[in-house]
């Protein structure tokens, strides 16, 4: 019998409650992990415990908002200083690596998930005497490489290296030769096909929440609401967050 454990980082975004409404799909011990670095957009927490809540899946906030001390060279992170782009052409989107990229975030970030998710395994094997032969240890993340806005965090190159690097810094793979698995399912899609994918999979996107504003409605102006758009209108759906949001405009 295998034993399976998994990862899934839940921001709140349309991606990550798209992945996890797959993830869950498959036979997993499974925990969402959210995690509150400080962002200025902290409406995306809120929609990450809805959507958990919504899919059953076991949820888990960490707070390591002092990392936005750390990585503060971000609209993200340090909005008085930073201003966020808002208004961009497709091609300025594409262009160059914005100042809403959050300094090493999804490094980190994979380092806190494959922590836990080793954890998870190693508990397995050394208290409840699972064999190691049976067990099996995944992350899985939203990044995207189509539809983004050129973050170099969110590259097919950075997760199979970092893969390799958890592997080789694991007690689960040292001794047990069980590999720290990172799975990037949406990667290579468009934001299109992404929002086909999250209606075929039911996922709750309703309740997502990616705009970089923590206001009470989306701006429709940032490089996050511009992508979004973007793609329910080439997938020709329609957002069924935006009914949500009517009586508050």
């Amino acid at each position: 019998m295998t034993h399976h454990f998994g990862i899934v980082l839940l921001s709140g975004g349309l991606d990550s409650t798209t992945l996890a409404s797959m993830a869950i799909k498959e036979d997993i011990d499974l925990v969402a992990l959210t995690f509150d670095y400080g962002q200025n957009h902290r409406h995306e927490i809120n929609s990450a415990k809805a959507i958990a809540s919504k899919l059953g899946i076991t949820q888990v906030i960490i707070d390591i908002s002092f990392y936005k001390e750390l990585a503060n060279h971000s609209a993200l992170t340090n909005a008085p200083v930073h201003q966020l782009p808002k208004g961009r052409s497709k091609e300025e989107i594409e262009t160059g690596i914005p100042i809403t990229y959050v300094p090493l975030r999804n490094t980190f970030f994979l380092t806190l998930a494959a922590a836990r998710l080793e954890s998870m395994a190693l508990r397995a094997i050394e208290k409840d005497a699972v064999q190691p032969a049976e067990v099996q240890a995944t992350i899985f993340i939203a990044a995207n490489a189509i539809d983004y806005s050129g973050y170099p965090d969110c590259r097919p190159d950075f997760y199979r290296l970092a893969a390799q690097t958890l592997q080789k810094g694991s007690k689960l793979w040292a001794q047990y030769s069980i590999p720290l698995q990172i799975e990037t399912p949406l990667i290579a899609m468009s934001k299109a096909d992404i929002v086909r994918t999250a209606f075929i999979n039911n996922a709750p996107i309703e309740l997502s929440w990616s705009c970089y504003n923590d206001g009470k409605i989306p701006c429709g102006e940032c490089d996050s609401c511009h992508l979004r758009a973007k793609g329910f209108a080439e997938a020709e759906k329609i957002d069924p967050s935006l009914s949500l949001f009517k009586g508050l405009v």
